[in-house]
């Protein structure tokens, strides 16, 4: 059975409006597509953090206002950290039958025989933008880094077989890689029996030339 979030048309727009409604438990939120005007809506809170725990950010779920209901999307964000609250959402009506693109968290699983060595395993892309029909858009791209060992990576090219959708970033990009160990440079040893070198050596002999040569006009 669908995800289903109610939402209710938002008549007035005023900033004080919107207080009040997080005050009461609600989120402010637009609805919006391609063949779609932008319409204000509020959903409830908790029925939505329900919804986002199930669906994630890209999944499609159905969104219910007036008793019609939208495929639609999670397309924007607003929270508030200090608070831990949600301040505004954008819902995106899409087209169950037309490719959109997405952007899809990168998710690494399992230990790089590298880092096991002393490795360092980095990250170069925490996101890959996708191209698929909205029902077959991943929640995340899971790749499984434990066969990687020490200048190993793991291009664009390499990820196959894991969904129904097709890559739109460069085929030789790096999304991951096991770095060598780090080394840190060795202080050179300071020699046996040397002396300490005076800064201002020549400076202070200067001075005292001078002062030698004004005795003797003198």
């Amino acid at each position: 059975m669908a995800t289903v979030l109610q939402a209710v048309d938002r008549k007035d727009l005023r900033g004080s409006r919107l207080n009040k409604i997080r005050q009461s438990g609600g989120i402010p939120a637009v609805l919006y597509g391609k063949t779609l005007d932008t319409t204000p809506v509020t959903v409830d809170e908790i029925e939505f953090i329900k919804t986002y725990r199930e669906v994630g950010k890209t999944g499609v779920f159905k969104l219910d206002k007036d008793g019609k209901k939208y495929d639609v999307m999670i397309y924007d964000m607003q929270v508030d950290r200090i608070k831990n609250e949600f301040i505004h959402l954008d819902f995106y009506a899409v087209d169950m039958k037309s490719e959109l693109d997405a952007d899809i968290p990168v998710n690494l699983t399992g230990e790089a025989k590298g880092a096991k060595e002393g490795g360092v395993v980095q990250l170069a892309a925490y996101e890959l933008s996708v191209r698929a029909l909205p029902a077959n858009l991943p929640d995340s791209i899971n790749l499984d880094v434990s066969d990687l060992d020490i200048n190993d990576s793991i291009q664009v090219k390499d990820i196959k077989g894991i969904g129904e959708f097709e890559f739109n970033n460069d085929p030789e990009e790096v999304v991951v890689s096991v770095l060598p160990p780090t080394e840190e440079p060795e202080e050179p040893a300071a020699e046996e029996g040397a002396e300490p070198e005076l800064v201002d050596a020549e400076e202070g002999d200067g001075e005292g030339n001078e002062k030698k040569s004004e005795n003797n006009e003198s």
